[in-house]
């Protein structure tokens, strides 16, 4: 039968990166937008590796940071490893151009007028980002989020070393989904994969969907 408590973990983890990253990913994204230098290059590339990085590397320095002899544990006695807040920190990592690329994309693709206009309205910088620039990009703001979300659903390998496998503390459904399939329990592990893959979907389908009417909305 399936235990209901690693969809929960998944969903929590998956909210929790999500609002997190959305406060974090639009300073970033609203500076990355800016004219190009080669320091902003060094943090795009920076943001992006998560991409290309396979998960066992960040989750290899991770365990390295979070170790009993590293500074968190030792100094500040902070543990980390095997935890839930350790495993926030991982996605957090993992998941940030998921949600930084879009909504940089989306402010990038503002004209330059439109930022002059509010300028010349006598809004600071950061009025304009949140009364002028924000409410025109909702679809790349809509877009991070999903893809987020999404992404910290479907997590495995970073969530696996960081995390390991325990009950109800670190357990996800895709971890879930590999001990039961380690273990020949088949039909369970079906169960966690169909569900996943429903909430996959919905997420999914949901932004597909709001930025249609968003979009017609705006066209008439």
């Amino acid at each position: 039968m399936m235990e209901a408590a690693p969809i929960f973990l998944t969903l929590q983890l998956a909210l929790f990166t999500t609002v997190i990253l959305f406060f974090i990913a639009i300073p970033v994204a609203w500076w990355l937008a800016q004219k190009p230098s080669i320091f902003k290059t060094v943090m795009e590339v920076m943001v992006s590796m998560p991409l290309v990085l396979p998960p066992s590397v960040i989750g290899f320095y991770l365990l390295m940071a979070f170790r009993p002899e590293a500074f968190l544990a030792k100094y500040m006695h902070i543990r980390l490893a095997f935890s839930f807040e350790g495993l926030l920190i991982g996605s957090l990592l993992y998941s940030l151009p998921f949600m930084v690329h879009p909504i940089q994309s989306g402010l990038a693709s503002l004209p330059a007028s439109l930022r002059g206009a509010a300028y010349s309205l006598g809004k600071s910088k950061w009025e304009a980002l949140r009364k002028v620039l924000l409410p025109n990009i909702k679809p790349s703001l809509l877009t991070g989020v999903i893809l987020t979300f999404a992404h910290t659903v479907g997590e495995f390998g970073i969530v696996l070393m960081v995390g390991g496998n325990i009950p109800g503390r670190t357990r996800t459904a895709a971890i879930a989904i590999y001990d039961l399939n380690d273990t020949f329990h088949y039909r369970e592990a079906n169960v966690y994969a169909m569900v996943l893959i429903g909430i996959s979907f919905v997420v999914l389908f949901s932004m597909y969907f709001v930025n249609r009417r968003i979009q017609r909305s705006n066209y008439f």
